[in-house]
């Protein structure tokens, strides 16, 4: 009897090994495609940028960064060379992930500076130690179910500016209203600590001042909505752009 009790507790272990690691696995394949998360990494360059108490916003007009995701990927530096071929990903009609957050940068770029926005359009390598009064990482997102759908925004783990927050919440306003796009509350480690702002790691990365955030747009693999951000991304680009300068300039949000 004993001897039977103990495999059974074997077989338990294994097949309940087996179950957890099958759910894990299918877990890694929803939400933010895997760029680095910072837990993981030593704390290299902390307190490179001094006391913060005392800093000063730059001189100069207000200033937006908007990174087209995974563009121009492979000329990523040394320190982020095992996210060179992280390509993200693809629509079912074979467009690139990167060249979706392209056009819709791009769009919000020609929107934004029509106001008098300088506008500064950013590959996947961040400048180091880059500043400006709002950053967006644009992404669109991937699941293996074709029927998951909405739009996420995230802000760092560690937001010493103080404002990423309102920017999540005012983005997410917005976009929900005129895109019509439900919000996707799977927000992963990934994007939290998504590489673009985790300036504790890496040189590449945004100024610990500076309000950044990171937008997932959109399934590519959901069809109804890969045909709204590649046929149609001016209505997202339209969205971001009013999204920002709500955050930006509070006397432009539209009257309710």
């Amino acid at each position: 009897m004993k001897e039977l009790f103990v495999a059974v507790l074997f077989l338990v272990a294994i097949f309940g090994g087996a179950f957890l690691y099958r759910n894990y696995s299918l877990a890694q394949n929803y939400g933010a495609p895997p760029y680095i998360d910072e837990t993981f990494l030593p704390p290299e360059n902390f307190g490179k940028y001094g006391d913060l108490s005392k800093w000063v916003r730059p001189a100069g007009p207000i200033r937006v960064g908007l990174q087209a995701g995974h563009w121009k990927n492979s000329e990523l530096p040394d320190e982020l060379k095992r996210i060179r071929e992280s390509g993200g990903g693809t629509s079912s009609g074979a467009v690139a992930e990167w060249e979706v957050n392209l056009k819709l940068a791009e769009l919000t770029k020609a929107l934004l500076e029509k106001q008098g926005i300088v506008v500064d359009l950013l590959p996947a390598t961040i400048p180091p130690g880059y500043y400006a009064d709002a950053v967006v990482s644009i992404h669109a997102d991937g699941s293996t179910n074709p029927t998951t759908a909405g739009f996420k925004v995230a802000a760092p783990r560690r937001d010493m500016s103080g404002k990423a927050g309102e920017l999540v919440k005012v983005i997410e306003q917005v976009y929900q209203d005129q895109v019509g796009l439900e919000i996707d509350p799977n927000i992963t480690r990934n994007m939290t600590g998504y590489y673009g702002f985790s300036w504790r790691r890496f040189d590449h990365s945004t100024h610990p001042m500076a309000p950044a955030i990171i937008l997932e747009t959109g399934f590519l693999t959901n069809p109804s909505e890969a045909k709204l951000l590649i046929n149609n991304p001016e209505i997202p680009a339209d969205a971001l752009a009013t999204a920002l300068l709500t955050f930006l300039i509070p006397e432009t949000s539209p009257s309710p």
